[in-house]
């Protein structure tokens, strides 16, 4: 027999982020993604996926925050790139919490596979980097797209039986 008692359901956690892509968009990094509010691309941001986003990780709610701190948790960055002509494309990279995430960078996003963290780090060992994402999305965000960027935290569940 289980006791419930103290059990609460896990509950995810997420934030929404809006950028865009930019003609420089090429997405050939093996070890990182990024999403940056810088408004400008350089042909060597070979790991940025979008850029004019309209919230940093310093914006993140405290509970979300917290909730990325546990190396537990699974973080989940879903990227959906729409078109002007309507045309959404979706890819997904999945990582995990780690107690030093400070979520207090005014400018970038950073998923990393590594387990390297700064304050710009968003996850770390990630299933995947920009290299690695749907061609489809990396063409749309290169001719300029809208990316909603949604980064979903589901906590580890201390008291499942």
């Amino acid at each position: 027999m289980w006791d419930l008692r103290g059990w609460r359901p896990r509950q995810c956690v997420h934030e929404v982020v809006h950028a865009r892509g930019h003609e420089h968009v090429s997405a050939a990094h093996t070890s990182t993604f990024e999403v940056t509010s810088d408004d400008w691309l350089t042909p060597a941001g070979d790991c940025i996926l979008a850029v004019d986003a309209d919230r940093v990780p310093a914006d993140f709610d405290d509970a979300f925050v917290d909730a990325c701190r546990d190396p537990a948790a699974t973080i989940t960055a879903t990227l959906t790139a729409t078109t002007d002509d309507g045309t959404t494309v979706t890819d997904t990279i999945t990582g995990r919490g780690h107690p030093e995430l400070s979520f207090e960078n005014e400018r970038s996003h950073v998923g990393r596979t590594s387990e390297y963290v700064d304050d710009r780090t968003v996850c770390v060992g990630a299933d995947a980097a920009a290299a690695d994402l749907d061609r489809a999305l990396v063409d749309a965000l290169a001719g300029g797209a809208d990316l909603r960027f949604e980064l979903t935290v589901d906590p580890a569940d201390e008291h499942a039986p």
